[in-house]
């Protein structure tokens, strides 16, 4: 991609729908990581193999991305996972159809079986507890091509600590990034809470506010990410190595 991929703009048509989505992610990849190529999904075939062992017709938005970008683990993997074709599984409650894990086994993210007829289902989770029979899928987001983006740009945060690093943010971290930072449009989640995360741009710098808890950064270059640790001021995690 070349120096015209208006990423705040480009987002804003990718949490539209399915098509936007795809896009989105196309040109962001080009852009901040590397171009998709071919070769860079999964096979119709593959898919066709899932759906044959699960007795279950995947959704459109899920084959799309798979067949996109499914097998490129640096766009989906580098923290929590994103389940491979043959890994897909169905709960043990028989209520969602699991396609990624948190990286320590902590929750997964899966689809109602009801909504799997719909092109492009919500997206809950589902947190792994000690008590069992409290556990519960919760609203995460609307839209499972709204949840791949989520993904890609999440997981581009957790790469190389050259471009990338963890604040454990105070109200002046905030304060700093608010004023930094325009606020990308991108709908606060999970769904139905007041706050929660939000994401961020500054210049040429992606930030991630996760309700004043936690603060993840990735810079296009190292420079670009010394540039904002100045504006923002903390003991940011990578900043002395």
């Amino acid at each position: 991609m070349t120096q015209e991929f208006d990423l705040v703009a480009s987002l804003a048509r990718g949490v539209e729908g399915r098509s936007g989505a795809w896009s989105f992610i196309q040109s962001f990849a080009a852009r901040w990581i590397s171009a998709l190529e071919s070769g860079d999904g999964w096979a119709e075939a593959d898919l066709d193999t899932a759906e044959e062992r699960l007795g279950l017709r995947l959704p459109p938005a899920l084959r799309e991305a798979y067949l996109l970008f499914g097998r490129r683990s640096d766009l989906t993997s580098n923290h929590d996972v994103l389940l491979g074709p043959a890994e897909l599984y169905v709960d043990d409650a028989k209520k969602a159809l699991v396609f990624r894990h948190e990286n320590q086994g902590a929750a997964s993210w899966g689809i109602l079986l009801d909504s799997l007829r719909e092109d492009d289902p919500a997206v809950f989770i589902r947190s792994d507890l000690a008590d069992k029979s409290a556990e519960r899928w919760e609203d995460w987001l609307e839209r499972l091509s709204l949840c791949f983006v989520e993904i890609v740009l999440s997981e581009s945060l957790q790469a190389d600590e050259e471009h990338c690093d963890f604040l454990d943010p105070d109200d002046d971290s905030i304060e700093s990034l608010e004023a930094n930072s325009v606020r990308l449009p991108f709908p606060a989640y999970p769904l139905g809470e007041e706050h929660g995360t939000r994401w961020f741009l500054g210049q040429d710098v992606l930030l991630r506010d996760d309700d004043g808890m936690a603060l993840l950064a990735r810079g296009r270059t190292a420079e670009d990410l010394d540039r904002m640790r100045d504006l923002i001021p903390g003991d940011w995690l990578n900043a002395h190595r």
